[in-house]
């Protein structure tokens, strides 16, 4: 049996067992989540279609990963004016599993709701191992946050320049660099490749965008 889903503004034709990605779906890894957007299913030339959804109808799928898209490029150049523009975007997927297609307001399998049982016992059997463990942790979680909370960069001292200048950047993405210890044209210049990963990982803006910004930077840091 297959069926026609909807989620995320786009259909997909789907059966039992298919390995799917979709835009990203709020849950956690083992979970089961329910599309209750069915356009259509059938069975070989026996085919019901909804309208726009078939009532009562059902797909159930357990999420297997949580990830990022490749990243587009979206460039712009404006001719005779020394205008051009390039923004990347990584849309945001969740790989997921189909497990079964429910009809007539059917209820998942039992298979799904033991799976849920299990995973609270296991959850209450190592509820003290864990307190024990958080406890001992607690520390080390401190320092970690702390980690987390500072900035990726170092700061230099003396006035920050209008990183806004450089074609890209507007207020806000100044600002965010700024929070990350990026406030001069010297330092996008001076930025290596490891420094354009960690900020790739770390914050809202693809490799590809920040190297243009550091080629950008060198010739201003002439001035």
């Amino acid at each position: 049996m297959f069926a026609v889903i909807k989620t995320g503004g786009k259909q997909y034709r789907v059966a039992a067992n298919d390995l799917l990605k979709i835009e990203k779906v709020e849950a956690n890894v083992g979970d089961i989540v329910e599309i209750g957007h069915v356009l259509a299913h059938g069975e070989g030339e026996n085919v019901t279609f909804g309208a726009p959804f078939v009532d009562g109808a059902t797909v159930t799928a357990e999420v297997v990963e949580q990830g990022k898209n490749r990243t587009v490029i979206a460039f712009k150049k404006r001719r005779r004016q020394n205008s051009r523009r390039k923004i990347g975007h990584r849309q945001l997927l969740t790989t997921v599993r189909i497990s079964e297609i429910l009809l007539g307001g059917a209820k998942p399998a039992k298979k799904a709701a033991a799976k849920a049982e299990a995973k609270a016992e296991v959850a209450a059997d190592a509820a003290p191992k864990e307190a024990k463990a958080k406890k001992e942790a607690a520390p080390k979680a401190e320092v970690a946050a702390e980690t987390a909370a500072a900035p990726l960069f170092k700061a230099p001292k003396g006035e920050p320049d209008d990183l806004t200048v450089i074609k890209g950047i507007g207020p806000v993405a100044a600002k965010d660099l700024a929070e990350q210890g990026i406030i001069t044209f010297a330092q996008l210049a001076k930025l290596s490749d490891k420094d354009v990963a960690k900020i790739d990982e770390h914050m809202p803006f693809s490799a590809d965008q920040i190297k243009d910004w550091r080629e950008q930077a060198k010739e201003l840091a002439k001035k």
